[in-house]
């Protein structure tokens, strides 16, 4: 038996709270880009800290969460002051005058000057949008959203794209010959578009909870709510005009995607019957093979019979050797005939009828 060992309360204390601190404690700063309400660039991937940030912009803990990390349940959520974004990789607070989009953390071996090519194209877009002096009637607020929500679109269009040509590249291929290698690519390629259909899934089930919530859609009119006008009821037809049309293109996505899938398990049905085919085929050259044996078996075993050292006066006959040859062939082509008949039935067995292989 060993000892116990007895540690003082003092440091279970210290070693649960260094933990916690460890694995609940967000970081104390954020990297963002921020857009004033001129459409105009201030502050282009630095660091601020996290706390500051959350009392300038009257953010709670719970709130902060929300956008603190990319997710893959999307989630748009309004505030007294601002709308939280949180969708695939674009995160942003969007407020009647100002828009942050928090970048996505870099590695070691990345700089905080590299972006990727469509976060440069959204940063485009965004100012293009709060820049349009031909559409000061729309909310400032609106027009950040929708510039999210193209950008989503677009994304989710482009990765679509790119699964449906890998897809029918694989069945082109396997439809000229099947291997290990294929396969496994064609597996790891349906896992890739159940996982994309759920993504797609998800932003269209975000939207639709959107439109059916009113309080929701009316506590979106961030600049109304600054000169003190506020939505009730159904007086939201701007943002539900503009939600509307982009859930009607994630439906499409979404049926886009169905088909894909209906595609994938139709190939697969495909592939298994042509699999069980060869199998079959080559279960019924192993059976060939064996009746081929048999009946070379039994004309041995009559050989063997003759050959053996005992009196049988066969020997002594002028016949004997031409008889038992030609009894050692009748044997042999007689079990080779019947298992090939029995071969034959077993080979044109259907579905839907029964047939006695004996």
């Amino acid at each position: 038996m060993f000892p116990r060992i007895r540690l003082p309360f003092s440091i279970w204390k210290r070693t649960f709270s260094l933990n916690s601190l460890q694995t609940k404690n967000p970081p104390a700063s954020l990297r963002c880009t921020i857009f004033n309400s001129q459409g105009e660039l201030i502050l282009h991937n630095k660091d601020i800290e996290r706390v500051p940030f959350m009392k300038r912009h009257n953010l709670a803990v719970r709130d902060f969460r929300k956008i603190s990390r990319p997710t893959i349940v999307p989630a748009v959520v309004t505030r007294p002051s601002c709308i939280l974004v949180n969708i695939l990789n674009l995160r942003a607070l969007i407020k009647h005058d100002v828009v942050v989009v928090f970048d996505a953390p870099q590695s070691g071996m990345m700089g905080p000057n590299n972006q990727s090519f469509s976060q440069s194209e959204f940063y485009r877009e965004l100012q293009t949008r709060l820049k349009d002096s031909s559409d000061k009637e729309t909310p400032y607020e609106f027009r950040a959203l929708e510039a999210v929500l193209m950008n989503v679109m677009q994304n989710l269009t482009t990765e679509y794209k790119v699964h449906e040509t890998v897809l029918k590249n694989l069945i082109k291929q396997l439809e000229q010959s099947i291997d290990r290698v294929k396969l496994r690519y064609f597996l790891i390629e349906s896992k890739k578009i159940t996982q994309f259909h759920r993504k797609v899934a998800l932003i269209h089930n975000m939207l639709e909870e959107l439109l059916d919530s009113d309080d929701e859609l009316n506590d979106m009119y961030l600049t109304d709510r600054a000169r003190d006008k506020v939505h009730t009821g159904s007086d939201h037809t701007e943002i539900e005009m503009l939600l509307e049309h982009y859930l009607i293109r994630s439906d499409e996505i979404v049926q886009q995607t169905e088909g894909l899938r209906r595609l994938v398990k139709t190939s697969e049905e495909i592939i298994n019957v042509i699999l069980d085919s060869n199998r079959n085929e080559l279960m019924m050259l192993g059976l060939k093979y064996s009746t081929g044996l048999l009946s070379m078996g039994a004309a041995l075993w009559v050989a063997a019979l003759y050959g053996m050292n005992l009196e049988n006066y066969i020997e002594e006959s002028d016949g004997g050797f031409e008889a038992v040859v030609v009894f050692a062939s009748v044997v042999l082509t007689t079990l080779l005939v019947y298992s090939v008949i029995r071969l034959r039935r077993v080979g044109k067995l259907r579905l839907g009828h029964k047939h006695r292989l004996l």
